[in-house]
């Protein structure tokens, strides 16, 4: 299978390897759905298709088989490697998935056929930032979800991660910026419907070990720059005039 074209920056070694971690799976992805899961407001729509975009390496699977109890996963990545790995997390796991070999900002799925939409750490990799939330827009259902999690610029630009893994640092963006961008689309939340974790990975300083060993005290919200942002963002069941 060859890959095709896409707007997007590839992972580093490292972060193909990171990606295949426990870490990861356990610290980031886990605690991510779950937080996600939270923010939702209306009752989860029964069996729904679900889309993981940048899905990787199939990691997220059984945690979002276990919180949405989807009839239908679709996992996209443009890259044809993990999708690889990811078919054989799928085996191991007893699913019926499919898998799309694709970019972002063109998804090879029909208007209106995914009931929820998993965005996770994906979005900042991607060059054509606002071509793909047209296509997550174009393919989410009236009424659908989408579950969107990011790491904000604040986090991307530092020396850790500019050393350790690979973005476009020209889209990078702030919490602010993100949350009005998917707004600017047309996706509808409210405060309750957004969280701003400050997770100890996130804080690529020092890991938020000053803070852990009581030789600083950890900043309160609205005083610190943030590094996450979670949005569960619906769209709306008929489209703003």
């Amino acid at each position: 299978m060859s890959r095709p074209a896409a707007t997007y920056v590839e992972e580093t070694r490292f972060g193909f390897w990171f990606l295949r971690s426990r870490t990861w799976r356990q610290q980031v992805l886990r605690v991510a759905i779950n937080d996600l899961k939270s923010l939702i407001d209306d009752p989860l729509p029964q069996a729904p298709v679900l889309l993981d975009v940048g899905c990787g390496q199939g990691k997220s699977l059984a945690l979002l088989d276990a919180a949405f109890r989807p009839a239908r996963w679709i996992g996209l990545d443009a890259d044809a490697f993990s999708l690889e790995l990811a078919r054989a997390e799928a085996v191991q796991q007893g699913q019926n998935v499919q898998l799309i070999c694709g970019d972002c900002a063109a998804i090879d799925l029909a208007d209106g056929s995914v009931d929820l939409l998993f965005c996770h750490q994906t979005f900042h990799h991607l060059v054509e930032q606002e071509r793909a939330l047209a296509e997550f827009w174009r393919v989410l259902k009236p009424g659908g979800l989408l579950l969107f999690a990011e790491s904000t610029r604040f986090f991307i630009d530092t020396w850790v991660i500019r050393w350790l893994f690979r973005h476009p640092m020209q889209v990078q963006k702030s919490a602010e910026a993100y949350l009005s961008m998917l707004r600017g689309q047309g996706f509808v939340f409210s405060e309750r419907n957004v969280s701003y974790p400050y997770l100890w990975w996130s804080r690529s300083s020092d890991f938020g070990l000053l803070e852990r060993w009581g030789m600083r005290q950890p900043k309160a919200f609205g005083q610190r720059n943030e590094t996450l942002v979670n949005v569960a963002a619906r769209k709306p069941l008929v489209a703003a005039r």
